[in-house]
């Protein structure tokens, strides 16, 4: 899903304009005619999230002026881009002292637009990434500092605000890297708890020998190495959160003894002479079904019971896949600054690969090669070499990816018919003939043994080309193709499968 931009003008022209160029930017636009109706945009928790504003500073009723200050009253901090068909010195001071980000003087052409966009877009998602650094340090973090668009993961920030407003147990389910601890550190830096400690116990990298320790204290001299007294992770996050990561993983013993503690509300350390209260809020978290490890008698189920009274499933990264275009402007615009580089995008066609990719390790996964691009690219742009170890399969047809799909006949592209791989149909009777050293996207109709392709490739690659093309808009290339947006995501799950489904037969044979 691309960034979308509100555009504020009174100027009906102006406002076709510059929605014709906002698109043309690969950005989605929402377009109003009023300061107030701008404003009601920005405000409105059910409409659609804004990721910069287009604002004529001219406007009868409330003016630009008028919603910048507005907006700084409420807190908004939408970077907001200023356009008047007055640039004098004072309008530029006055915009940016009342907040606005850049300044354009009507027409704007779109060169200048989009490098403005681009801008403020960036620098919005770095500033959004420093304050979700900084509250989770604090651990004030919340469920605004969560980057996502996906309609799949409201069921699950609906919960955990709701779980946020009370002291019951969730366990967080979801594959490794999807952001298990991230929604744990946003459901108690949303409670009356986050002023107190979150602390973070990952129950698989801790020995069986010293579970019980870790987690509940012990006493000096309680056992061989136990040189002085540890107070144990339970106590440490009384009054606060604690959050047991891979908790399927805790041995037996463990379990019995932390079932106690969560239904006695105390704790005893090892080597001990009388329980402790502790006020504890649980959140635990797995990779792994916690009820097939009951079935399989690894995990107690009078536990399971304890921590599975509200669960939250976070759906893996290919199953919202409209998150990936905003988690990596988030990524990109952090690891520039930490790395202090010059890079400013991701071009189309890598936006168009990444968005296809399976991202087996998740959100995780797509941070960790974010940082590696950045690190080893030497251009100002991020292209699909610098992601050489996604998961990507490319688009069959070896042809420019920016180009428009032709389907051609032979004696368009080529002075050698019988070289071709297959039968290729013109378009339109009346097409002009296409010149062979003009690039086009060609799709033949017939494969190497002189046979008919089946449909499901032909729409394979058909797709393929409509994503690179639309540089990753999934909306876009859904209403382009005419079909539903889940219909996609389907169509190019199944296209992943086969896919990996034929390079292990090939392997095998």
């Amino acid at each position: 899903m691309p960034a979308t931009v509100l555009i504020a003008d009174d100027d009906a022209v102006q406002r076709r304009l510059v929605e014709n160029m906002v698109h043309r930017c690969g950005y989605d636009a929402v377009v109003v005619d009023s300061g107030d109706a701008a404003l009601a945009a920005l405000i409105d928790p059910d409409a659609k999230q804004i990721d910069a504003v287009v604002l004529d500073l001219v406007m009868p009723g409330l003016d630009g002026m008028g919603v910048l200050e507005k907006m700084r009253d409420a807190g908004i901090s939408t970077p907001v881009i200023v356009q008047t068909a007055h640039g004098g010195i004072d309008n530029v001071v006055s915009a940016m002292r009342a907040g606005a980000h850049d300044f354009v003087v009507k027409p704007v052409g779109i060169e200048r637009l989009q490098v403005s966009l681009r801008n403020a877009l960036n620098a919005s998602a770095l500033k959004g990434e420093l304050q979700r650094i900084r509250h989770s340090r604090e651990g004030k973090l919340t469920f605004r500092d969560i980057v996502t668009r996906s309609e799949t993961m409201d069921s699950v920030l609906t919960m955990g605000r709701k779980a946020a407003g009370s002291a019951i147990p969730v366990l967080i389910e979801g594959e490794s890297g999807v952001g298990k601890e991230l929604i744990a550190r946003a459901i108690h830096g949303s409670s009356d708890r986050s002023s107190k400690p979150f602390i973070t116990v990952n129950c698989g990298a801790i020995p069986d020998n010293l579970v019980e320790s870790i987690l509940f204290g012990h006493e000096k001299g309680a056992f061989t190495g136990a040189t002085e007294r540890h107070a144990g992770k339970f106590v440490e996050a009384s009054g606060g959160t604690l959050f047991l990561d891979e908790v399927s993983e805790l041995p037996l013993a463990a379990q019995v003894k932390l079932l106690r503690a969560l239904q006695e509300g105390e704790v005893e350390a090892v080597g001990g002479r009388k329980p402790v209260k502790v006020d504890v809020r649980i959140i635990s978290a797995t990779n792994r079904k916690l009820l097939d490890r009951v079935k399989e008698r690894h995990f107690r189920e009078d536990l399971f019971y304890r921590l599975h009274v509200l669960p939250l499933t976070i759906p893996p990264l290919r199953a919202r896949r409209e998150d990936i275009p905003h988690l990596l402007r988030h990524f990109l615009a952090r690891f520039c600054a930490e790395e202090n580089r010059p890079i400013t995008s991701i071009s189309g066609d890598a936006m168009a690969h990444l968005t296809r990719a399976d991202w087996p390790g998740n959100v995780r996964q797509l941070e960790n090669a974010v940082y590696r691009a950045v690190v080893m690219s030497e251009g100002d742009q991020l292209g699909v070499n610098d992601f050489p170890h996604a998961a990507l399969h490319a688009p069959a047809s070896a042809v420019g990816t920016n180009d428009p799909l032709v389907i051609a006949s032979p004696s368009t592209v080529g002075p050698e018919p019988a070289s071709l791989s297959g039968i290729e149909i013109p378009i339109a009777p009346t097409a002009a003939p296409v010149s062979a050293t003009v690039p086009h996207g060609v799709l033949p109709m017939l494969a190497n043994d002189g046979e008919m392709r089946s449909l499901d490739e032909l729409e394979i690659e058909i797709i393929q080309f409509a994503i690179t093309h639309y540089r990753g808009q999934m909306s876009e290339v859904a209403r382009r193709l005419k079909i539903g947006r889940s219909t996609l995501y389907r169509k190019l799950d199944d296209m992943t499968e086969n896919a990996q489904s034929a390079g292990t037969s090939s392997r095998k044979t």
